[in-house]
């Protein structure tokens, strides 16, 4: 008794903490849930509680040491170190002491430069010593009486990590039990999904311990503890550095945290600059690769959104919810699958293809003239919205141009040349296309030739009960152009309108009653080429959608944009 005594007087006066009245955190067990409730009594102190995990920090090359006291002999003891950012080097010492160190009995300890000396002269017997990164554990079922130290330390970078020590190692179980396969094996994998499947511990069910599994998806490596996920985590989101060792640091220094300081100029008194600080602390996060989420007790789990043809990492740890202990699974990793592969549309020479594009879809075109040619006229007619086209010749890149209505381009040739096009659709909807490719110079172009304006101008002065006067551009090519009317409610917007503005659909798509005329019209002064046309047989205050298609040489036609019109109430 008077040498357990000796032990607990040395603990306390090499750590300098100065008061006799505190209490060693031993297991005596209504001391410890006492001690282990109050977390801020072994927050930022060198001595370890039997039967907890505790949290540190290191800094790199800078070593730490815990102490802690097995105050009977024969008793077992299981010490845990788990490494969070980086590989630690770590070694456990039980520290040799003279009997005589408690002041031979006499009750008057000895001089506490002396004490200090007698254990940091004597560097103590070497236990066990671990470098790397992998969760490692001591374990004896026997050890002796005595002051035992724990030495860390990171030769890489500043480092978290967590210590568990234990003398009643059998029934405390603080870690979730591994089952006997500790694989998480893949049960299913798709272009964007991996589904998991692991065998559950025997902790939750037989134990009856609440314990819960979460999963870990990144794109670089398996972690070996959910310490180390979530170090990762923590450092892709982090917008604040730790403090450095010899920073005189002061609890209201709230500027280092990134807080815009306030007036009371303690940022100044710190040295810091208050532009340099907003900026930390106003800077978007960056988006992490790296994912973590708790299911509950459930063994299966189907990642989802992920990228096709890409590898990923997948952990599975087992989680004491009353403790917040955890084991990790053994990792696996798999591939996505490829995005299914785009069939390649051959385009004909000469011939016009109806292409059809899923929003923000893509399609991908083919031309391969089969004889020599000087150039190539690729013809692009938009129906709805605007859409991306890039043409390529053998690879390289011709042109990449978003498309509107009708476009024409001209291709330099080359003997045996191929072309590859691809057509990207737009992110409002669904995009119709028509796309010729000819290399015949005298081939009619199979669509209109439309004017920079394509909108009907109606004229309010000429509005009458039972007409309207309207104009449009025209070209200098001779093209057909026929005028459609139909009546929509009087609460018929641009919304519909943009709905029903498909200009790929021709005048077939319409009812004859609606059709109000056709005529053919050009100019060869592009400044003269506008022609008007007054309809007529129309209704009192009633609204009107006014249609003028372009016809081609083809037959294929070109709506303009369409025009609301409304007749006059009283005359």
């Amino acid at each position: 008794m008077r040498q357990c005594k000796g032990w607990s007087l040395v603990l306390l006066m090499m750590l300098g903490l100065g008061s006799l009245a505190q209490k060693l955190p031993t297991r005596d067990e209504g001391l410890f849930q006492m001690q282990i409730r109050d977390k801020s009594m072994f927050h930022d102190s060198s001595v370890i509680p039997d039967g907890a995990e505790i949290s540190g920090y290191l800094f790199r090359d800078t070593p730490k040491r815990y102490y802690f006291v097995v105050e009977e002999d024969n008793t077992p003891l299981s010490v845990t170190v788990t490494p969070c950012d980086a590989p630690l080097e770590w070694k456990l010492t039980l520290q040799e002491l003279p009997e005589d160190s408690s002041g031979e009995g006499s009750g008057q300890p000895e001089p506490l430069d002396q004490q200090k000396q007698q254990v940091t002269v004597d560097e103590g017997t070497d236990l066990f010593t671990y470098k790397g990164n992998d969760v490692e554990s001591y374990m004896a079922t026997s050890t002796p009486s005595g002051l035992y130290q724990l030495e860390l330390l990171s030769t890489e970078k500043d480092s978290n990590f967590k210590v568990y020590t234990t003398t009643t190692p059998e029934s405390d179980q603080p870690y979730p039990e591994l089952p006997y396969d500790p694989r998480v094996d893949v049960t299913a994998l798709g272009r964007t999904t991996v589904t998991l499947a692991w065998k559950p511990t025997p902790t939750g069910f037989l134990m009856g311990q609440p314990v819960q599994y979460c999963v870990v998806i990144n794109k670089e490596h398996n972690f070996k503890s959910m310490c180390a996920a979530e170090a990762k985590i923590s450092a892709d989101d982090a917008f604040m550095l730790a403090p450095k060792p010899i920073r005189d640091f002061s609890p209201f220094d709230f500027v280092h945290f990134g807080f815009v300081p306030s007036d009371n100029g303690f940022g100044k008194d710190r040295g810091l600059s208050s532009n340099k600080i907003s900026r930390a602390y106003l800077a978007k996060p960056k988006v992490s690769d790296i994912q973590k989420v708790c299911i509950g007790n459930k063994n299966i789990y189907t990642v989802s959104n992920l990228k096709p043809d890409t590898q990923y990492y997948f952990d599975v740890f087992a989680v004491n919810s009353a403790t917040n202990t955890s084991t990790a699974y053994v990792g696996t990793f798999a591939r996505t699958k490829e995005e299914a592969r785009q069939k390649t549309l051959e385009l004909k020479d000469g011939k016009v293809s109806d292409v059809f594009i899923k929003r923000k879809g893509t399609k991908f075109l083919r031309f391969a003239p089969v004889s020599s040619h000087q150039k190539v006229t690729l013809s692009v007619h938009s129906c709805l919205d605007s859409v991306q086209v890039q043409v390529r010749r053998d690879g390289k890149l011709l042109l990449s141009q978003n498309v509107e209505g009708v476009r024409q381009f001209q291709l330099r040739g080359k003997p045996k040349a191929k072309y590859q096009i691809r057509l990207r659709g737009s992110r409002k909807g669904a995009s119709t296309l028509k796309v010729l490719a000819t290399t015949r110079p005298s081939s009619k172009q199979p669509f209109p030739s439309l004017p920079e304006d394509t909108r009907i101008k109606a004229f309010d002065k000429l509005r009458t009960c039972s007409s309207v006067t309207v104009a449009w551009l025209g070209t200098q090519d001779r093209n057909k152009y026929c005028i459609y009317r139909k009546e929509v409610a009087d609460n018929y917007g641009e919304e519909q309108r943009r709905r029903e503005q498909n200009q790929c659909a021709g005048p077939e798509t319409r009812r004859k009653s609606e059709k109000v005329l056709c005529k053919y019209f050009h100019s060869p002064n592009l400044q003269k080429a506008v022609t008007t046309e007054t309809i007529t047989g129309l209704e009192p205050g009633k609204t009107y959608l006014l249609d003028v298609y372009v016809v081609g040489h083809m037959g294929h036609s070109v709506r303009y944009q369409s025009k609301l019109v409304k007749t006059r109430k009283y005359c």
